[in-house]
């Protein structure tokens, strides 16, 4: 019996899952972000080629009947000729011999959540997205523009929105858990307000601005600070927005959560009871959004009879 193989390349992990053709899980394997808009390209490609690696460890890479890759930042593979032969060289690096089908991170996760080939994914990790989704396939979407110009209520958004926070407490001299957690995990120590506040500034300057995800833990894990709770509120609303653009004001298909924030307590249960507040739609939290890449994978070769993962 033959394989298949699914990949979820985020911006901050990269996880292979490989499956029989029964949807039974025979391997799987982590390694770093493979979003080449927020890593080298050539780091992404090794850490897709090392996910895949421990994935069919001990397997014959051979077997594998059919991959789909669903990525953060796909439009940068599929556009960029010198970025795509750098991850066929990592698929191929790992023992593949069938083609890598690249699909967005969108039609991964929604086909984690639902087998509907209809409906709405709304993800929420180090960047944020909301997509409609005809027939397995993305047909539009809202948002998704990245760190720079939008991802709102993402990690990234969350983190860069407690170290405002934390600086404009800082200059109010009106200090709360949340300011106490950034600074801390900025590594700066007790000084004048004016003193951290400088010093925190040049912090988060002197990073790769994707580091400011680092800091959106700190917002949930102190959400009864004053300053937090406002984030979350901002998020929620946000997210909650961003999923009613991607879909028509009638539409009752599925609407699917993914992604590192929609586990995050008390964020994800105040955006799914948001959600629901909204519209009569069925809302599912999905996980391992390589399992929906599998599953699409598997649905190439038996179509609608594909047996979800175990």
């Amino acid at each position: 019996m033959g394989f298949v193989v699914g990949l979820d390349a985020g911006g901050t992990s990269t996880r292979a899952l490989v499956l029989d053709l029964d949807g039974v899980r025979l391997g799987a394997g982590v390694a770093g972000g493979a979003n080449p808009n927020s890593h080298p390209p050539e780091t992404a490609a090794a850490h897709v080629r090392q996910a895949l690696t421990a994935a069919l460890d001990g397997l014959d890479p051979a077997k594998v009947e059919s991959g789909v890759l669903g990525m953060a930042g796909s439009s940068k593979l599929l556009s960029d000729p010198a970025v795509a032969a750098l991850f066929e060289a990592a698929w191929a690096g790992a023992g593949l011999r069938c083609p890598m089908r690249v699909i967005t991170d969108s039609e991964a996760a929604f086909a984690t959540g639902s087998a509907s080939p209809d409906g709405t994914v709304l993800v929420a990790g180090t960047g944020s997205i909301a997509a409609r989704i005809e027939h397995h396939e993305l047909v539009s979407t809202a948002g998704g523009y990245g760190w720079l110009l939008g991802d709102e209520g993402s990690a990234f958004w969350l983190g860069r929105e407690a170290v405002r926070a934390t600086l404009a407490a800082l200059e109010r001299d009106d200090p709360d858990d949340l300011t106490t957690a950034v600074l801390a995990r900025a590594d700066i120590p007790e000084l004048p307000r004016r003193e951290q506040w400088r010093r925190l500034i040049t912090v988060a300057n002197a990073a790769a601005p994707i580091a400011l995800a680092t800091y959106a833990p700190l917002v949930t894990a102190h959400a009864e600070a004053r300053s937090a709770d406002r984030i979350i509120t901002a998020a929620v609303r946000t997210l909650a927005d961003l999923a009613e653009a991607a879909r028509p004001s009638d539409d009752r298909s599925p609407i699917v959560l993914m992604g590192s924030l929609v586990h995050a307590h008390p964020l994800g249960s105040r955006l799914k009871r948001e959600l629901t507040t909204r519209t009569s739609a069925t809302v599912t939290v999905a996980t391992e959004g390589a399992a929906g890449a599998a599953w699409l994978a598997a649905v190439k070769i038996l179509g609608g009879s594909a047996p979800r993962p175990t």
